[in-house]
């Protein structure tokens, strides 16, 4: 099988033998992650630079905080569309073509002269997320054996965790210390460093034979695409819902400086890093008892959070214990290449609106909590009971998948 050979669908362009890389699979993997280092960055980065964005614009910050909710709808109504109106589209040309879209997204936030334009610059800047990590997702797993695409695939999704650790502290230093335009245009040369490094690592790799938008809107069909769908968004908000408030949690309740808030979400980065490695080799072995057992973890993580934040000795610990909850992310990722057939690109991009979603919705009803006068600690036992959600949801999943073998392997008989 050559770089430019499709089979008769992605599926089998996945189980099949790996696509040679340039320079190895490696690599070609490794280009996707500063892809993924680069939107982490720019995502999370606007959240360290809102009291800067706020003042050079004259709004408060609560309306500069409509930065953050504009790249997420960004990255919700992204996802599905350059999904299914680029369906056909040759993979490695795809990927630079998004990048160099977020790469001019973060430019225009940069900038913009006003509050409108630097929502609509996070707007522009969202649109590619979710079609770079679902079609990064499926290239990745096309340069590795079947046995090692989980792995594959978080490997794209380390970029992501390691823009907690490096990259959003030094993008929120960068417009600390030169204006918060600095920091977009910071990511946004980091999205023409990956468009180089895509081109240069990865081979050229055709769209599947027959793919169209048409065949990806039909996993829109697939109710197992909808159950992962519905983990990932109940499932995961919870860490949303503890990670949303972590700043003041750490200051009124662990009684820590604001100075060294920036240490506990680096320990809660490093976590994510080895909880996405970790997810990766897990799903590779036991794709379902993984994103079960991730869920039961994240549970007890987030709810043991509501006792430890009381003492930093504690609180640390469990922040990096929530952290690896990013486990999930590959395993999903590669539940959903599964189970949507051929639509594969179109659902491995909802993913990530899935997880946009669950950003929301965490954040939202850990909001609620603190509104009711529940205290501090109250979004952690949010994080737990979305965490059992996403529980309820995936063994419903799993039971709907054996209950239909079950009658397929009957009716075959």
């Amino acid at each position: 099988m050559t770089a430019e050979a499709s089979g008769p669908d992605e599926t089998s362009r996945e189980a099949a033998a790996p696509v040679s890389a340039p320079y190895g699979a490696a690599a070609g993997q490794i280009a996707l992650a500063v892809g993924g280092l680069a939107i982490g960055t720019g995502e999370f980065a606007a959240m360290g630079v809102l009291p800067e964005v706020a003042k050079d614009i004259g709004v408060s910050i609560p309306e500069a905080g409509h930065l953050i909710s504009a790249y997420a709808l960004g990255v919700v109504v992204g996802a599905p569309l350059f999904a299914i109106a680029l369906s056909s589209a040759p993979r490695r040309a795809l990927l630079i073509g998004l990048m160099l879209f977020f790469a001019l997204g973060n430019l225009a936030s940069a900038l913009a002269p006003g509050y409108l334009a630097v929502n609509a610059g996070r707007f522009v800047a969202g649109l590619p997320h979710g079609a770079y990590f679902g079609v990064a997702s499926l290239v990745a797993a096309s340069l590795a054996p079947p046995h090692r695409r989980a792995q594959a695939v978080g490997n794209v999704l380390l970029g992501l965790s390691v823009a907690n650790v490096v990259g959003v502290p030094l993008a929120t230093w960068l417009g600390q210390a030169f204006g918060w335009r600095a920091t977009f245009v910071a990511v946004a040369a980091l999205g023409l460093l990956t468009a180089l490094a895509v081109r240069i690592c990865l081979p050229r790799i055709a769209a599947p034979q027959g793919a169209s938008p048409a065949r990806e809107l039909t996993a829109f069909l697939k109710p197992q695409v909808w159950l992962t769908l519905g983990i990932a968004a109940i499932g995961f908000g919870g860490m949303f819902a503890v990670y949303s408030y972590l700043a003041p949690t750490l200051t009124h309740v662990t009684g820590l400086a604001p100075g060294a808030v920036p240490v506990m979400l680096a320990v809660l980065g490093c976590g994510m890093i080895v909880g996405n490695i970790a997810g990766g080799y897990f799903a590779d072995r036991a794709l379902k008892a993984t994103i079960l057992g991730v869920l039961v973890w994240n549970a007890l993580a987030l709810a043991a959070f509501s006792v430890a934040s009381s003492w930093v000795w504690l609180a640390a610990p469990n922040l990096f214990l929530i952290g690896g909850c990013l486990a999930i992310g590959p395993a999903l990722q590669t539940r959903l290449m599964d189970v949507a057939a051929d639509a594969q690109t179109l659902a491995a991009a909802l993913n990530h609106s899935a997880f946009n979603l669950a950003n929301a919705l965490g954040a939202w009803l850990g909001g609620l909590a603190l509104l009711f006068g529940y205290g501090w600690t109250a979004p952690s036992w949010v994080g737990a009971a979305l965490a059992l959600g996403g529980l309820v949801v995936a063994l419903a999943s799993f039971g709907l998948e054996r209950r239909d073998a079950h009658r397929r392997q009957a009716a075959s008989r």
